[in-house]
């Protein structure tokens, strides 16, 4: 009689132990987001009802003040994006087409702003901006000016230092966006007879689209919800939403109303990254990236 084998059983056994393991692994990262995360956003979003009625949002609706602040706050997150995508898109670019030494080192200056709090950073920039600051000292040393610029407590002193925050957060999902760019396809086109602008354009740039988005996306949504810079930076012409919602929180002391301006940052927040993903341009480098 012929014996036949009999199939090994354990990586059945291991197959059908992989989703528990899975479940098991996710449990501690989703209770940490329900405890710190989204409890919390329930319930800032539960006391903004504090009567319970919508009396907190129709204040909020009637006030020019802050829908005049929430533009602002909107516009200059914008500025900040798209500032920080002219700055890192050809530092993440170098980065793919560098040799290893190189890109270690030009990762390592990206990541060295992390070493030092943002508070730090900020007071710096405020040393440099001044009237009596580095910048406006050489400046009128040079002969270049006859009195100072009023660069500090403006909107470009919020924009400067927003950016140079932000600044990592758009060149790390960039540069791990072209990681996984396949550069022979670049060659190849160029061996169809593109020039290399063209073979950039029509290949390599779609293909980083999706890595763009995203960190358009993170610096947006932190920049609108930033607080120190435009605090330390910033002026009265300058204010943001974020110390508004401080505002009414640390020195009204008005709970309510200080959960109803933040659920209304998170709200515009969103529906501007929304709005952003719906544009033409955006749908038509996402598509292309996804079907490259």
């Amino acid at each position: 009689m012929q014996r036949r084998d009999v199939p090994d059983a354990a990586p059945v056994r291991i197959a059908r132990r992989r989703p528990k393991l899975a479940v098991l692994l996710v449990i501690p990262a989703l209770a940490f987001l329900t405890v710190f995360f989204f409890w919390p956003l329930v319930a800032m979003l539960l006391r903004s009802f504090t009567d319970p009625s919508p009396a907190n949002y129709a204040e909020l609706l009637n006030g020019s003040l802050y829908w005049r602040t929430l533009g602002r706050t909107l516009v200059i997150a914008g500025i900040v994006s798209v500032t920080c995508i002219m700055l890192a898109y050809p530092y993440a670019y170098l980065m793919r087409l560098s040799g290893s030494t190189m890109r270690n080192l030009l990762m390592a200056l990206i990541l060295l702003p992390f070493w030092t709090s943002w508070l730090v950073r900020t007071f710096s920039w405020t040393t440099i901006l001044q009237d009596s600051g580095v910048l406006n000292t050489l400046l009128i040393d040079l002969g270049l000016l006859s009195q100072p610029l009023p660069l500090i407590r403006t909107n470009l002193a919020v924009v400067i230092g927003l950016t140079h925050i932000m600044l990592p957060f758009m060149v790390l999902p960039i540069y791990a966006g072209m990681v996984r760019i396949d550069l022979d396809m670049v060659n190849a086109a160029r061996g169809l007879g593109a020039s290399s602008f063209t073979a950039f354009r029509a290949v390599f740039l779609p293909l980083s689209m999706p890595g763009v988005f995203t960190g358009t996306v993170l610096v947006f949504v932190v920049s609108a919800g930033f607080y120190v810079v435009p605090a330390l930076l910033g002026g009265p012409s300058s204010q943001m939403f974020s110390q508004l919602v401080v505002i009414y929180f640390r020195e009204f002391l008005d709970f309510g109303f200080g959960s109803a301006l933040a659920v209304v940052l998170l709200v515009a927040t969103l529906a501007a990254v929304a709005v952003l993903y719906r544009t033409p341009v955006v749908r038509r480098a996402m598509g292309s990236a996804e079907r490259k």
